[in-house]
């Protein structure tokens, strides 16, 4: 086995020599490819398929990466791929001249080439290019994965993104989805009269979720600042000043563990409408679901594993207590206090700390027994306080707030709020947390006076969401982990 490895080093290390020695052989004729500074591409792969009438017999402009060739005599074929697919190309030394064609023979597999020629169709009904010319753009000097297999080993494929992307097509394909579910929640979002906005990252109190933040130090100013864990009190800020609908898409740090859900950074959007509620946030979250679905897949029926999420069809409403009830058979408006709240958690095999309250072991609940159920979108409505310390309170129970979460796949997909205007009640909600993280609790958020002080000035009611935007990416291209819809995810070092 050692011996056969050894055997199959020594003979990519000499196909790596051979492509190497190609190099020095072309620099040495004065065709270095790395002295080209431009192509002029005028067609892609895809447009030249999907116009062929309109196309056959004009001449056209491709580049690409060599992904097959076929030499044969005085004619050959190769296959370049380019960002929208791949087409073929007929090469032939009496069309493009018997030195160049010397040189085509050459190339490798990955190398990049562009070819001019015109649009036509092979005898088996191939569409493809009759190469007038063939440019060679860059020199690849590694050995691709061997196509029919691909590049298989996923930590490699995350930690060589850019290897994975040319030989995995569904790999591009999904940031390719990416980019065009970002785009689509920006249309929709400006359509609807919101304002998109930047806010910092290097922050020196990083509130607005329950997280550790990530700490640093500015030396331009000697102190330590923290990178955000959370758009919110930044954005609320801008509320306060004026700007009746905002919003921003941007990477949040969080210093937690890594899994199919989790990276320690990530792309969070929110928003913050002025004068509505959370009931308001729902209706904007479900419409918005189904304008990004159709615009980005042609469909509000989106396939996930083994399920088909329907996300035109009105979203579930229930609150955390019903939940609980619905899927663990206890019904907390009967819990009288903290002391039979942790009687019923002991009964039940949940875990709790000694400083949880009533309304956490609640929240420890609903997370053992109901969100794995939620599979098809639920909203998850009214929170216990102790677990919301930004949220208004619900004016007929005031033990809860005006929260709600968004479920799909059992997964938490958007967190929103009537946002806390009151700056009395929000002073006492930092207080309580200030004593939690006292406690122990090393995600609890800390007092911000100018926060505060903003709030003093004046804020609107306001209705605010936070979306987790890598998880709606990972639903919208049927994609297992999160990993897989992030192109460079937080992977250990390897000489760790």
């Amino acid at each position: 086995m050692a011996e056969a490895k050894h055997v199959q080093e020594q003979d990519l290390n000499q196909l790596l020599k051979v492509r190497r020695e190609k190099l020095l052989e072309l620099q040495a004729a004065g065709k270095d490819p790395f002295q080209i500074t431009k192509y002029d591409v005028t067609h892609h792969s895809r447009e030249i398929k999907e116009n062929y009438d309109a196309l056959e017999g004009q001449v056209v402009r491709v580049a690409g990466r060599v992904m097959q060739k076929r030499v044969m005599g005085k004619a050959s074929f190769c296959n370049v791929q380019d960002l929208e697919g791949n087409i073929q190309s007929y090469v032939a030394r009496d069309s493009i001249g018997e030195e160049p064609y010397k040189d085509f023979k050459k190339f490798d597999i990955g190398d990049l080439v562009g070819i001019e020629g015109e649009v036509f169709t092979t005898k088996t009904g191939e569409i493809s290019i009759h190469a007038a010319s063939v440019t060679l753009l860059s020199k690849s000097l590694q050995i691709l994965p061997e196509k029919y297999h691909g590049l298989t080993n996923t930590d490699l494929r995350y930690r060589q993104r850019y290897t994975d992307l040319i030989m995995n097509e569904e790999v591009k394909d999904t940031f390719v989805k990416r980019s065009k579910i970002i785009s689509a929640i920006r249309r929709y979002l400006d359509g609807q009269g919101f304002m998109e906005v930047e806010t910092p990252m290097l922050v020196s109190n990083a509130g607005g979720a329950a997280a550790r933040p990530f700490e640093t130090h500015y030396n331009a100013l000697d102190e330590d600042v923290k990178l955000r864990i959370s758009l919110e009190l930044y954005l609320k800020r801008l509320i306060v000043g004026g700007l009746e609908r905002v919003y921003e898409i941007g990477r949040v740090f969080r210093n937690e563990g890594v899994d199919t859900r989790h990276n320690p950074e990530f792309t969070l959007m929110e928003l913050y409408q002025a004068y509505t509620d959370y009931y308001g946030m729902m209706d904007l979250t479900e419409n918005m679901y189904r304008y990004v679905a159709q615009e980005v897949l042609g469909t509000t029926e989106v396939t996930y594993g083994d399920q088909v999420i329907d996300l035109g069809k009105p979203f579930e409403r229930l609150t955390m207590i019903d939940a609980v009830k619905k899927y663990a058979g206890v019904n907390f408006d009967q819990v009288v206090d903290t002391e039979a709240a942790k009687k019923l958690a002991d009964e039940h095999h949940v875990e709790y700390e000694d400083r949880h309250t009533k309304g956490d072991i609640l929240s420890l609940f609903f997370e053992e027994f109901c969100e794995e159920k939620l599979v098809q979108p639920t909203f998850i409505m009214d929170h216990p306080i102790e677990i919301s310390p930004l949220t208004k309170k619900k004016p007929d129970k005031p033990g809860y707030v005006e929260r709600f979460e968004l479920f799909i796949t059992g997964r938490e997909m958007a967190n929103a709020y009537s946002e806390l205007n009151d700056p009395i009640d929000q002073r006492e909600r930092f207080a309580a947390q200030e004593a939690a993280f006292a406690a122990g609790d090393e995600e609890a958020n800390h007092t911000d006076e100018d926060f505060l002080n903003a709030l003093e000035i004046g804020m609107p009611p306001t209705g605010g969401i936070g979306y987790g935007i890598d998880r709606l990416v990972m639903l919208l291209t049927n994609s297992p982990s999160i990993r897989d819809v992030l192109l460079f995810p937080t992977l250990k070092s390897v000489d760790k």
